[in-house]
């Protein structure tokens, strides 16, 4: 019995071993995410993911590394709301800069911190310009949107209201900070006085030991692929270019019908913009409908109607209208709707241009020969031509022999030949007369009765 008392001390031992390791408490994890450079459409969904695998793991808390001059309003929105919305705890740490759009993210942390020598705040929201042209400032309806979009933000997070609105709007005035007629950028000290952020920290280590967490496993997150390829498609320059292919590729199309090589780069073309679109909630099922509406009438025209009318013009401005909402965001404006507009209208003005030089000089270059049909096909029967015994009958003249409606027998010079009347019914013993062979059929014209042998 002896050594059933030694394995039962062994067994206790062991389970006394598993229960005092769960309870002793794991070292805390903090995600580190970084917002630099350009807050453009494709940040937002790397944010929310971010944010959701930290609840889902009980992270302790979320870092977002801020050093960024800002960027669109509208994704700057995406990522403030999933700030507002989540239950893991978030901190703003402004390793250099929170300016513009970047400054909403930072207001809109649970915790805000900054660096030594950072800076906040210029937040007004403009047009940028396009194609080197300067920036411009917005009407006054956008900026109320903004400034409360501010406002409400720090009043969420027990935060000075005022400062956030000042940041937006040169005509707020908070007496010993700003005047009227400027816009609020703070240094790292007066965020400080001003109550606006929490504490200041000079590096990751002091923000973790400030927080309390100086023990914490730190994890350095990034985009992953797919974040980064919508990142890609979703940039101003690289949407335009495949908004060009694609309707590059379908005019094409319309030009040779055929369906081939350009109809599936232009579809490709279109469905990545709409893809990378419909992953940053821009695009949604309103504009897939119209662009694929559009699409499919188009496809009616050029196979069914053959020609171009009223289903070709419905399904490019169906195309089009889907294109330039598939662009506009949360605050868009009427003048961004008619930029973004003017962008669709670029892109197809780029496609017909391109389309001119491609039809023109395709057919000339050495590689692309084999893909072209020649208008050029030759003569004699191995080219479809009418073969030599039929071209004999080309200028005779003959007798019907039976009733041509319009295809018949006729007698030309004492042979049975099969014809084809130019349209008109000819009945037997009428002269008629070759007017040309075309392939295998032998087209005929009765002969005036004043013209006819006797």
């Amino acid at each position: 019995m002896r050594w059933v008392f030694s394995v039962l001390l062994v067994v206790l031992g062991g389970l006394t071993h598993l229960v005092t390791a769960k309870l002793e408490p794991l070292s805390p994890v903090v995600h580190v995410l970084p917002i630099e450079g350009d807050i453009d459409l494709g940040l937002a969904p790397f944010v929310r993911r971010v944010l959701s695998q930290a609840e889902q793991e009980g992270a302790a808390a979320v870092i977002l590394q801020i050093n960024t001059f800002g960027g669109r309003l509208d994704a700057a929105v995406q990522i403030r709301d999933a700030l507002m919305d989540s239950e893991v705890r978030t901190v703003a740490f402004v390793n250099k800069r929170a300016i513009s759009a970047g400054a909403l993210i930072a207001l809109a942390s649970g915790e805000l911190v900054m660096v030594e020598g950072g800076t906040i705040g210029a937040a007004t929201p403009v047009h940028m310009g396009e194609f080197g042209a300067t920036e411009r400032l917005v009407e006054e309806k956008t900026v109320s949107y903004v400034r409360r979009e501010f406002r409400a933000t720090a009043e969420a997070r027990k935060r000075p209201p005022l400062l956030a609105e000042a940041m937006v709007d040169a005509d707020v005035e908070i007496p010993d900070v700003i005047e009227k007629g400027k816009l609020l950028t703070l240094t790292t000290e007066q965020a400080l006085q001003q109550g606006l952020i929490d504490f200041r920290a000079d590096s990751m280590e002091s923000v973790l030991e400030q927080m309390g967490l100086a023990d914490a496993e730190r994890i350095d997150v990034s985009p992953n692929w797919a974040e980064n390829l919508v990142r890609f498609l979703t940039r101003p320059v690289i949407g335009s270019l495949l908004m060009s292919i694609g309707m590059l590729g379908i005019i094409i199309e319309v030009r040779s019908p055929g369906f081939g090589l350009p109809g599936v780069l232009g579809l490709t073309s279109l469905g990545a913009f709409l893809w990378g679109h419909l992953l940053v909630n821009l695009a949604g099922w309103e504009e897939l409908l119209l662009v694929g509406g559009g699409i499919v009438l188009l496809g009616i025209e050029i196979v069914l109607l053959q020609g171009f009318g009223i289903a070709g013009i419905v399904g490019i401005t169906a195309m089009l209208a889907g294109l330039a909402m598939s662009m506009v965001g949360a605050g868009a404006t009427a003048s961004f709707v008619i930029a973004s507009t003017a962008r669709v209208l670029a892109s197809l003005l780029a496609a017909l241009l391109g389309s001119l030089v491609v039809l023109r000089f395709l057919p000339h270059l050495p590689f692309a020969r084999r893909m072209v049909l020649h208008s050029d096909l030759g003569s004699g029967p191995a080219h479809g031509s009418a073969p030599e015994i039929d071209q004999r009958w080309q200028g005779k003249q003959g007798r019907v022999l039976s009733v041509l409606r319009p295809a018949g027998i006729a007698e030309i010079e004492g042979e049975r030949v099969d014809v084809v009347s130019d349209g008109a019914q000819v009945e037997p013993g009428e002269r008629i007369e070759v007017t040309h062979v075309d392939g295998n059929r032998v087209v005929v014209r009765r002969v005036p009765h004043h013209n006819q042998e006797q």
